[in-house]
């Protein structure tokens, strides 16, 4: 078993609703029917969100990790409350759709500082519970194409893309074709269309477990965040 420390919105914002359609999964309550989108069949939807779908709508904090020897779900959910208890709400503004790589995310408008403090605070907050990575799991995230220190944070925290490395995004695809991209990118505008723009806030953190390697994730643990407020994305 594998878990996870991801920001999963609020079931009931309109970004999550719409987000949920696309992917075809709602964390909560199960799979969602996909639909035609533009010049995508729900055939076409449905392959290229197979990667999301399995992880469902998030963004990563902490990514996925084996737990310790003499640790368990409940003693991360505990340190899960207690990091809740510390960090306050952050404002993301709108998001937009942007492609990173080969995939396609929402990401929010404007530079928000607060999220990377975050993330780093989640990253060191959990390391205790987990377990160093296997040979096979380092070999997964191929080290010879990471930077020197993309694989130096590989070896210490058992991810490349932390810390300075971080990049806060929530997935919508998985890997698209050059000859495909403008065609996923139109269908990905029409789907969300203005609800992009309604105000996101980083509101809670959650804890996701994988019962066994290659499951779907599911919510364990939900906490809001009710620490100090954090500041507000910078335009």
């Amino acid at each position: 078993m594998r878990v996870a420390i991801y920001f999963t919105p609020a079931v009931d914002h309109p970004i999550t609703q719409a987000a949920n359609d696309w992917i075809g999964r709602d964390l909560s309550d199960g799979p969602v029917r996909q639909k035609a989108v533009g010049a995508l069949s729900a055939e076409e939807v449905r392959a290229i969100t197979e990667a999301p779908r399995r992880y469902g709508f998030h963004a990563t904090l902490k990514p996925p990790f084996a737990l310790v020897d003499g640790a368990s779900e409940e003693d991360v959910d505990q340190a899960l409350r207690n990091f809740c208890a510390e960090h306050g709400v952050i404002e993301l503004g709108p998001l937009e759709i942007r492609a990173i790589g080969p995939f396609f995310a929402l990401v929010p408008q404007n530079d928000v500082p607060a999220v990377r403090a975050l993330a780093d605070a989640a990253v060191e907050a959990f390391e205790p519970f987990r377990a160093p990575l296997s040979d096979e799991d380092r070999a997964r995230r191929r080290p010879e194409e990471l930077t020197e220190r993309q694989r130096e944070y590989l070896d210490r925290w058992g991810y490349p893309y932390v810390f300075d490395e971080f990049r806060f995004h929530m997935t919508l695809t998985g890997p698209v074709s050059d000859e495909r991209r403008s065609i996923v990118q139109g269908a990905l505008h029409q789907h969300f269309g203005s609800v992009i723009e309604t105000s996101l806030a980083l509101d809670g953190v959650s804890l996701l477990t994988e019962p066994e390697r290659g499951a779907f994730f599911q919510i364990h643990a939900r906490c809001n965040l009710r620490g100090p407020s954090e500041r507000k994305a910078i335009s």
